[in-house]
């Protein structure tokens, strides 16, 4: 329940920011904004203030700003209507709501590099592949390893560090195992079978583990995980290379995605980012903060796809506009946003399938109608 409640809040947050940057833009530029909402459906609150109508709505998975003039066929000509303005200021009023999510995703992770954040590749790589721990009646006491053994191979593979084991293990496919290790100086080998069990991911899915019952010696120079933290001011450029790098990751995602190269099924939506926040709360709050800056990140990258109704859609029509000096006619554009409303309809079903399946809701509607 905890973790629904900061889910929402969270939502909220990375939707308020959003509309937050298209209002206050659009009253910079002398835009009317007739309403402000968080939220769909039945409004469970509502206060007019300065002549904009603030609403809070009972579905929390977006929100809006309605504008004056901001439907062309409705316009009066007034000069606070959005159509009334430059082809730049609707652009920057466009653009400001995608910005201000990746400000706000540049500002979790200034936070997260000042107040410190534990560094998951450098704390595994801490971890000897030495063993501490045999569990009794397990397939390594069986095979006869002993506590101080160091692996150094798995199926011939080398080990570095315990993660390297540990993977090794758990993606063999063979029914047993040849486990190198060094003890006193000497290199053995041992025939391993491991043991094979079920285990959930964070989404709740159950997968099938190998493992031979056995746990690490200790953490190489230090008993405390790898914990990065950086100055006032040196956090300002490492957020921007984080930034920076989760941007490309994106795209390249995104790129990948269209060509082949990367299933579509990866994509997340937000049954798949509740499981995620839910998962960093039992982490720490600055993976938290990675996390929501991560999401922050995405929406603002998502929302610039040139596909209506999305930001990135508008703004494309904005391009055509300057480009030929006047805008496409209202039957061209009404069609290219029957258009786009189609597929981001067609992609928002398919990522919630994605997300059921991924949690194993398909599989048990599907047993439901079989039985």
């Amino acid at each position: 329940m905890i973790s629904l409640i900061v889910f929402i809040i969270i939502l909220s947050i990375l939707i308020l920011v959003h509309e937050w940057g298209h209002f206050i833009t659009a009253r910079k530029c002398g835009v009317k904004v007739e309403q402000f909402a968080l939220g769909f459906g039945p409004k469970l609150w509502s206060r007019v203030h300065d002549g904009t109508e603030f609403c809070l709505c009972a579905i929390p998975l977006g929100g809006y700003v309605k504008m004056a003039g901001d439907d062309r066929a409705k316009c009066s000509g007034n000069p606070d209507e959005f159509f009334s303005k430059s082809v730049g200021a609707r652009a920057l009023i466009v653009l400001m709501g995608p910005v201000v999510n990746l400000v706000l995703a540049y500002v979790c992770f200034w936070l997260m590099c000042f107040i410190g954040y534990v560094d998951m590749d450098l704390s595994a790589k801490k971890v000897e592949p030495r063993l501490g721990q045999i569990l009794s009646g397990s397939p390594a006491e069986k095979a006869g390893l002993q506590a101080g053994d160091k692996i150094i191979a798995v199926d011939g593979k080398p080990v570095a560090h315990w993660p390297d084991m540990q993977d090794h293990i758990m993606n063999s496919t063979a029914p047993q195992l040849t486990v190198t290790f060094q003890r006193d100086g000497r290199a053995m080998a041992r025939s391993i079978v491991p043991q094979e069990h079920k285990q959930k991911d964070i989404f709740g899915r159950v997968h099938r583990a190998r493992r031979i019952g056995v746990g690490p010696a200790r953490i190489k120079d230090s008993n405390e995980a790898v914990v990065v933290r950086y100055g006032f001011w040196e956090s300002f450029p490492r957020a921007a290379k984080e930034l920076a790098g989760i941007t490309v990751k994106t795209y390249t995602a995104l790129y990948e995605m269209l060509i082949g190269l990367r299933s579509p099924k990866e994509a997340m939506g937000i049954v798949g980012m509740f499981f995620v926040i839910k998962f960093a709360l039992s982490i720490g709050f600055s993976f938290v903060l990675h996390i929501v800056g991560v999401i922050s990140a995405s929406l603002a990258i998502f929302n610039l796809l040139p596909v209506i109704p999305l930001d990135g859609g508008h703004l494309f029509l904005l391009a055509l506009e300057k480009i030929r000096g006047k805008a496409l006619s209202m039957r061209a554009e009404q069609f290219i946003a029957r258009l786009g409303f189609a597929l981001i309809v067609a992609l928002a079903l398919f990522v919630f399938y994605v997300d059921f399946e991924r949690i194993g809701l398909v599989d048990k509607i599907i047993h439901i109608f079989k039985t």
